[in-house]
């Protein structure tokens, strides 16, 4: 699994570890000090010996590049927070068809909705379902049931007959 944290941060871990490898440290030492396991210390010790401080730079992103760019990012939160409805839909639920639609339309990207939600995630929105309720939902009666009722029944105290 890889570590948390952005390339550069780990890159600075990284050269941290050869430092300390440098001024003569273990790598138990190391390992515990930088927070990372025995194995990858040695890793990083046979890439500074064999190719320098170059060796333990970060790497390049791989993959494609992303479709919205952060400025476009940062607009399409705008427009979510906005509302669905002031986006021109009949109710305030946003769904993954939708914020495609709303993509496509502003920014002229098609995504599939699969991708929308992986990009809402990369964005820190979960997906959110609406409640569905009874119209004949009596919210008194409920709040008289709990605290007489279901504490019986959780019990399960012997009816009287």
């Amino acid at each position: 699994m890889r570590t948390k944290g952005t390339a550069t941060a780990l890159e600075a871990r990284r050269l941290v570890a050869a430092d300390l490898l440098l001024d003569g440290k273990s790598v138990a030492e190391v390992a515990e000090i930088v927070g990372a396991s025995g194995s990858s210390v040695r890793r990083w010790r046979s890439a500074y010996r064999s190719g320098g401080a170059a060796a333990l730079a970060a790497k390049p992103h791989l993959g494609p590049k992303p479709k919205l760019s952060l400025r476009r990012q940062h607009r399409l939160i705008e427009i979510l927070t906005g509302g669905a409805q002031k986006a021109g839909y009949r109710t305030e639920l946003w769904t993954g068809r939708r914020i495609a639609e709303v993509i496509q339309r502003h920014f002229g990207i098609a995504y599939h909705r699969g991708t929308v939600c992986r990009l809402l995630r990369s964005l820190h929105w979960s997906p959110q379902r609406p409640e569905h309720r009874a119209r004949e939902r009596d919210e008194k009666a409920i709040a008289q049931w709990r605290p007489r009722e279901w504490p019986r029944i959780k019990r399960g105290a012997p009816t009287s007959s």
